[in-house]
């Protein structure tokens, strides 16, 4: 099994913890179940598919051991850069009337 970390609500944790107490099960054996029953109606809804999977390649191997560090700590992207003032054009000279 690959291990991962889910954020949930406080409250959804607090139930979560009271419903594995109370079927003497750990949280995370009704996590596993739960997720393998959504992804199975899914499935059987023919919405599993998720289009943006190897949508581009980067030609790296390690992207999805090191998606954390890549994400979260990674140094902040640069300012962005003042755009150039377009140029102005030249009056076009006055005409002195008649």
């Amino acid at each position: 099994m690959k291990r991962t970390t889910l954020f949930i609500d406080p409250q959804l944790e607090r139930e979560l913890q009271a419903l594995a107490r109370r079927n003497g099960r750990p949280m995370a054996a009704l996590v596993r179940e739960a997720v393998a029953q959504y992804v199975a109606a899914a499935r059987a809804q023919g919405s599993a598919r998720l289009g943006f999977i190897a949508a581009g390649r980067s030609g790296r191997a390690d992207i999805a051991d090191r998606h954390e560090e890549l994400l979260f700590d990674a140094e902040p992207p640069a300012a962005p850069r003042p755009r150039p003032k377009p140029a102005r054009r030249a009056a076009a000279p006055r005409r002195r009337p008649a």
